[in-house]
């Protein structure tokens, strides 16, 4: 879900990104969920995540693999 919420945020744009709260509010996640989520998907090189203080992500971005993966999860839903 966060992989896709940034991917559609992006629209190509790869350079950009969301905030964590802006993420955690679009998603109506918990900050201990999107915090352990995006941990694991930036140790997948899938996203790069900016840390804020008490371990909440502050920006996190699409990298470019995590922005393959999407367009071929795209493609397969087509």
């Amino acid at each position: 879900a966060i992989m896709k919420t940034l991917y559609e945020a992006m629209e190509g744009n790869r350079l950009l990104g969301l905030t964590g709260a802006q993420l955690r509010e679009d998603l109506a996640m918990p900050e201990e969920d999107l915090a352990a989520a995006c941990t694991y998907l930036a140790a997948e090189g899938l996203i790069q995540v900016d840390w804020a203080r008490g371990n909440t992500p502050a920006m996190v971005t699409l990298l470019h693999k995590g922005i393959q993966l999407m367009e071929t999860e795209e493609k397969d839903s087509d």
